[in-house]
């Protein structure tokens, strides 16, 4: 594998930052300074040091992100923000969503390059639950949280499949779905006269939202987390 390939997969730098850090004497590879960029390493052999940080090779990319309000759930867009410009350039280059917020949905998100599993995670057989906390503009009676929870018809005539709802009270509590339609949340409410004011995801499978993470913060997933996403992904 090329040396800067190397690097940037592991998330420290794009390929021209680190052109720029080898020409600079910044780079060695088991203690010699590389002279090129194009220098062939062993990941599983060879010690690769990037401005005094220790290079480790992963096949993958994997974080969370706690998404803030006005970005889009893309990998590009014309007319606004997304939320790969929130991480370093050289995850944000490979990674995409894994699942969308709309634009005005906060919370967490799983960003990967890991394609196998995201479509696992996102495939309707598996039913991978997701949960929200919500607020809605109406009292939520008890009538119509029982008919969100049994499944409601939205757009297209689709009918949901059964949820769960925590109600914290007449107008806010946590909705848990197992499927993702687009704005399904907004579109259930509304099937039962209601509207939803805020919501924010708060976990994604078996892994909660960490709530060090302020909006637009985000961090590489640890190896048990990836290994319960997998485990949700069988």
């Amino acid at each position: 594998m090329r040396l800067d390939k190397l690097i940037a997969n592991a998330g420290l730098a794009s390929r021209s930052e680190i052109s720029k850090a080898v020409r600079g004497g910044r780079v060695t590879v088991n203690g010699a300074v590389a002279k090129t960029p194009a220098l062939q390493v062993d990941p599983e052999c060879d010690a690769v040091v990037y401005c005094g940080k220790s290079v480790c090779y992963r096949e993958h990319i994997y974080i969370m992100l706690n998404k803030p309000e006005d970005y889009v759930s893309a990998t590009e867009d014309k007319n606004a923000p997304v939320v790969t410009d929130l991480l370093l350039p050289a995850d944000g280059a490979r990674v995409h969503p894994c699942g969308r917020l709309d634009k005005y949905t906060l919370g967490m998100m799983i960003l990967t390059d890991d394609g196998e599993m995201s479509h696992r995670l996102l495939a309707p057989a598996r039913h991978v639950p997701k949960s929200y906390r919500y607020r809605c503009e109406l009292p939520l009676s008890e009538g119509d949280e029982k008919r969100l929870c049994e499944g409601v018809h939205i757009e297209g005539g689709y009918l949901t499949k059964p949820c769960e709802i925590n109600a914290e009270s007449e107008f806010e509590g946590v909705i848990t779905i197992h499927e993702g339609k687009y704005h399904q949340i907004k579109q259930m409410f509304g099937a039962v006269g209601n509207k939803i004011t805020y919501l924010e995801r708060i976990s994604f499978g078996p892994l909660p939202l960490d709530p060090s993470l302020g909006r637009g913060e985000w961090r590489y997933l640890t190896a048990d987390e990836i290994a319960l996403l997998a485990e949700a992904a069988k």
